[in-house]
């Protein structure tokens, strides 16, 4: 499920202070620890993972700032995402 591979990027590259699995879809990561450098290595891990590019009007903080915004991003790039 992409939520989970959501949650597997968040917890191997965004150096977080709790369990991505543990929080909400609407959790502020950046609150919960996430970096503008681990931001990076999310956004490449993401486009590694889902076969997308993140165009630059999207490299900002809000397209990265919680998993539903993240799952909202990928959609709009036409990643496959499931249910």
């Amino acid at each position: 499920m992409s939520h989970e591979r959501i949650r597997e990027v968040l917890s191997s590259c965004a150096g977080l202070s709790v369990d991505a699995s543990s929080l909400p879809e609407d959790a502020d990561l950046y609150r919960a620890g996430m970096t503008s450098h681990a931001t990076v290595n999310v956004m490449l891990a993401l486009e590694d993972g889902f076969d997308v590019e993140f165009p630059t009007q999207m490299l900002q903080r809000a397209t990265f700032s919680s998993i539903a915004s993240i799952r909202r991003a990928l959609a709009e790039l036409g990643a496959e995402l499931e249910a």
